[in-house]
């Protein structure tokens, strides 16, 4: 079990992120939004080594991009990750904006009101794209039952107010751990909305291509839709112009086969939209190792 005291340098990072919060708070939110975003673009991803892992991810996966290009993508990345983090902390701003504007889109639409109408489980494929708590503000704001599993931070200190921030978009959310996993079965079994992350490496998933490199990738939503019977849908809260609005994109549903093959049609899915936002995505994980 973790110790439940924060160490000394997780309660300094926590009082420095609160004070960060606390500042923009003072700012209205169309100011605020982007005011946190020039801060993590300019002040955090250089200290944290998020540019450096920006340029390595692009060598990768996007070797033909110029160096002013690359270069665009290290201030953009983080300004849409500190962005998406003052949206989540704007709690009742931030979803009060994605009901009025209804934001649903997309050809998976469809099967997912019908779903959803029949009381049918449902696999909602998300990645760590443009703000994917949008997504469950967007279907939540329809009245439809929305769940999430979500990881705990390693800061103790920082859970103890992102927990609750997270849980005030939507709820319910379950820890990752066996008593969050029962709970969110039941939950998907009685016919509830399940948003699960794909995007990540995980190290005892399956090898599969993502950018045309190998990565692992976990195979839990295609596993649990075939055993559910669950929808399966790719969806994605992609940031606009203005940098304030979204619209929520619900792709093709994947159709039952083997889970590889699944998981490879979602990774296929998600390329296309990222070469489409490249700003968007959170390329600072370590998706190829």
């Amino acid at each position: 079990m973790r110790d439940e005291q924060p160490s000394v340098m997780d309660r300094v990072a926590n009082s420095a992120f609160l004070a960060i919060i606390a500042m923009a708070r003072l700012l209205p939110y169309d100011r605020r939004i982007p005011a946190m975003g020039w801060v993590f673009s300019r002040v955090i991803a250089p200290v944290a080594g998020w540019r450096t892992r920006i340029r390595d991810n692009l060598h990768l996966a996007r070797p033909d991009l110029t160096k002013p290009e690359v270069e665009a993508l290290v201030r953009a990345v983080p300004d849409n990750a500190g962005r998406s983090l003052a949206e989540i902390y704007a709690g009742e701003e931030f979803t009060r904006r994605i009901h009025e504007d209804d934001p649903l889109e997309g050809p998976g639409l469809p099967a997912l009101e019908a779903a959803f109408e029949e009381g049918r489980p449902v696999i909602l494929a998300c990645a760590h794209f443009g703000n994917y708590d949008a997504m469950r503000a967007a279907l939540t704001g329809r009245g439809w039952p929305v769940g999430a599993l979500y990881r705990p931070m390693n800061n103790q200190a920082f859970n103890r107010h992102y927990i609750p921030a997270i849980t005030a978009i939507a709820e319910p959310i379950f820890p990752r751990g066996r008593s969050g996993f029962a709970a969110m079965l039941r939950f998907l079994k009685g016919g509830g909305g399940l948003a699960l992350g794909f995007d990540q490496y995980l190290r005892d998933g399956a090898e599969l291509r993502f950018f045309d490199l190998p990565t692992k990738t976990v195979l839990t939503p295609a596993e649990l839709a075939a055993r559910y019977d669950a929808l399966l849908v790719p969806i994605s809260g992609i940031r606009q112009p203005d940098g304030l609005a979204f619209r929520v994109h619900v792709g093709e549903p994947v159709e039952q086969d083997e889970p590889r093959r699944m998981m490879q049609a979602l990774n296929d899915d998600l390329e296309r939209l990222i070469r489409q936002h490249m700003d968007q995505w959170f390329w600072i994980h370590r998706r190829w190792k």
